[in-house]
């Protein structure tokens, strides 16, 4: 069968900026704190990524005080977060591999569980979406035998195109961005930040986007090549919370 991101690899750009993101990530794990000590480094990962996807979907950053109510989309940004940090990510990543729409609704029930009024719509993507997300889970599931992050940015574009959902789209379409990092093994723990990069380059992200959902090679390219360089920028946010370590 002919691979279906096998294309992109011709893209200019495109291979050597996923063979840097990559590097970058791997120089993440051999930092001497995140030999051992990685767990607390995956934790301020997580806090970091929740608050700046939470940002990126129009939320806040800032917790909220005592006896004030939190900002929803940052509580579910948040609930996101720590099912893809520590022991709990070994309950969705096995999920994930076998069965990732099941995976991206539990992803949305957590990310959008205050911000719909029929609780029955929470994990449920709308009409018209099916075939789509149908190809997506092949290619997360071996479809595709292309480097780790042009699949993570093709996940990410495609779930931000479809907004399958309708509530939560983009913390669901980062997080399963970072699902593809964690299980092809390129990010096992998690420690990259890309979320910090995405959120400070808003207009960027947004733009890029809108490149890949016009399914031009060029905007496609662009996009892939963003969202590496944001990999290799979550790399370097990484070794700064490992260096504080």
């Amino acid at each position: 069968m002919t691979d279906p991101l096998a294309p992109l690899l011709e893209l200019p750009g495109v291979v050597d900026a996923a063979e840097r993101a990559r590097d970058a990530l791997g120089a993440v794990h051999r930092h001497k704190a995140n030999r051992r000590g990685w767990p607390a480094t995956a934790a301020e990962a997580a806090v970091r990524a929740a608050r700046s996807s939470s940002v990126l979907e129009g939320g806040s950053m800032d917790f909220p005080r005592e006896g004030e109510v939190g900002d929803p989309i940052l509580a579910g940004s948040l609930r996101v977060a720590s099912a893809l940090d520590g022991d709990a990510l070994t309950n969705i990543l096995p999920v994930w591999k076998r069965a990732p729409l099941q995976a991206l609704a539990r992803l949305h029930l957590l990310a959008a569980a205050d911000l719909v009024d029929d609780d029955s719509q929470l994990g449920r993507p709308r009409d018209g979406v099916g075939n789509r997300l149908d190809l997506l889970a092949q290619l997360v599931t071996g479809g595709t035998s292309a480097p780790a992050p042009v699949v993570a940015a093709v996940v990410h574009g495609e779930i931000l195109t479809l907004k399958p959902f309708g509530s939560a789209d983009g913390i669901v379409a980062r997080a399963a961005s970072r699902l593809v990092s964690t299980s092809s093994g390129m990010d096992p723990h998690n420690l990259g930040v890309p979320e910090v990069g995405w959120m400070r380059r808003s207009q960027i992200y947004r733009s890029g986007a809108e490149g890949f959902a016009s399914g031009e090679p060029a905007g496609v390219g662009s996009w892939i090549i963003y969202c590496c360089g944001a990999i290799e920028a979550g790399a370097a946010e990484a070794t700064s919370i490992a260096d504080a370590q």
